[in-house]
């Protein structure tokens, strides 16, 4: 493959492929030229959205084909003249995702794709129906339908498989528009690429790579969107009921005093490290009733031993970013850390692999506090916060958690926390907090997002 000549990753619009000229030089994780994006005007992103709207929605039966020729395409053929090897290479280059997460990703991907309405149904309220032709309506009833017809996604770039969630919408029979990430735009290119080869016209999914003002268009025209961010999206977008935020999930684990933490080390350090320790279900901190100083240092232990390999190495484990933005990362880290108790990462977590690029090595920091802010710090590798727990914190520390994993006998403890309506998802027992399962929801189901009833009755 060559890797040495940059790409040019037009935007993709309701009339083919556009390419711009304001265009965004992309490097991979060494700070090389690798790719050209092209960012399109707010003038071309009206006239997208637009078209969407203008679009017909292809029927049930074609859409849900044409899905699956399109995972398929992406998983394993060619698109636009560029490989499957190739495009997984090149992926892991320009994000520093380890190769290995990548392909996972893409596999996730394929299978998202062949399987997108089957999740989507499983949001279905039981009293629902999909179509008023459906003999329940002679008697009356509800029936399921979409809250629009434009779908608008302002995409993450640290993993592939984010991309995975919106075909659902698609799946729905939205149209749909993708707002790239600058740092691995390769992956929409791609799977929208696919998409329109195997069924799906320019007007019913778009690539619309921006800059920060034609973003807030592209939201604005859609009837429903989905963004990607900090703490801050979370904020900007938390009082729109039009948008539905994707933030930190600040996933933790909790070990009770009747439980035997040692029987569970192996979930523990595999849910830190996990896909690089840069999804928002690897943990963020371990709970622990009773002494939590024996937790933290088998953690380090087993992490000390992950090796620092570029991100194509078959056996890398961790995400590479360039130096500059590792040692950002790092400084951040050490002035938060200050005043806890280090078992790994202590003085420096940045490891240079020689190129230009570098891996941030994993850290583990004891707490004194179970509400010690430092717990809710989340970040893009394999770094967890050891804390203490007692009876009397209560389920105060696990608030606004994606998933919390109990490792306790305690089921008045257990009622408690299923209760807690910001701790969203709750695994009992030796399960990792990135366990995901198809049908199973992830932060609730996209389909009560997308969806909703109507009464029909009919003659």
């Amino acid at each position: 493959m060559n890797t040495r000549t940059p790409i040019a990753l037009d935007a993709l619009g309701p009339n083919g492929p556009y390419r711009a000229r304001n265009k965004l030089a992309i490097p991979d994780v060494a700070g090389k030229p690798f790719a050209e994006l092209s960012l399109v005007p707010k003038l071309f992103v009206t006239r997208a959205m637009s078209a969407l709207r203008k679009a017909e929605t292809l029927p049930l039966e074609d859409r849900l084909a044409a899905l699956a020729r399109a995972g398929e395409l992406f998983a394993t053929g060619e698109v636009d003249g560029m490989s499957a090897a190739d495009y997984q290479y090149r992926v892991s280059r320009m994000s520093g995702t380890p190769l290995a997460i990548v392909r996972t990703a893409v596999a996730g991907i394929a299978g998202m794709a062949a399987g997108a309405y089957r999740s989507l149904q499983a949001a279905r309220p039981v009293g629902a129906v999909n179509d008023w032709r459906d003999p329940n309506a002679r008697q009356g009833t509800a029936v399921w339908i979409r809250r629009g017809d434009v779908f608008a996604v302002h995409a993450a770039g640290n993993h592939p498989g984010v991309h995975a969630l919106w075909l659902e919408a698609l799946a729905a029979g939205y149209r749909v528009a993708i707002r790239p990430s600058r740092r691995e735009p390769l992956t929409p290119y791609r799977l929208i690429s696919a998409l329109r080869a195997s069924g799906f016209g320019d007007d019913q999914v778009v690539l619309l790579p921006t800059d920060y003002e034609a973003a807030d268009e592209i939201l604005r025209q859609a009837d429903l969107g989905m963004v990607y961010g900090g703490q801050e999206v979370i904020d900007k977008y938390a009082t729109d009921p039009t948008v539905l935020p994707n933030g930190p999930g600040r996933s933790k684990i909790l070990i009770t005093a009747d439980s035997d933490w040692r029987d569970y080390l192996d979930m523990i350090v595999d849910s830190v490290s996990h896909e690089g320790g840069t999804a928002c279900v690897n943990t963020t901190a371990v709970f622990v009733e009773g002494d939590p100083t024996p937790v933290a240092a088998a953690i380090a232990e087993r992490l000390s031993a992950i090796p620092s390999l570029p991100p194509e190495d078959e056996k890398a484990v961790l995400t590479a970013y360039s130096q500059a933005a590792a040692k950002k990362v790092e400084g951040y880290l050490l002035a938060k850390a200050a005043g806890t108790r280090a078992h790994l990462g202590g003085d420096a977590v940045v490891d240079t692999l020689g190129d230009g690029s570098a891996v941030l090595r994993p850290a583990v920091h004891q707490l004194d506090s179970p509400h010690a802010e430092q717990a809710n710090i989340e970040l893009a590798f394999p770094c967890v916060w050891v804390a203490p727990w007692t009876r009397e914190a209560g389920t105060a520390p696990f608030k606004e958690t994606l998933v919390l994993t109990a490792v306790t006998k305690d089921e008045q403890l257990l009622d408690r926390l299923l209760a807690d309506p910001t701790i969203r998802n709750l695994y009992i027992g030796n399960h990792p907090t990135y366990w995901m399962a198809p049908g199973v929801p992830h932060d609730a189901y996209l389909g009560e997002f997308l969806m909703r009833t109507k009464a029909v009755i009919r003659d």
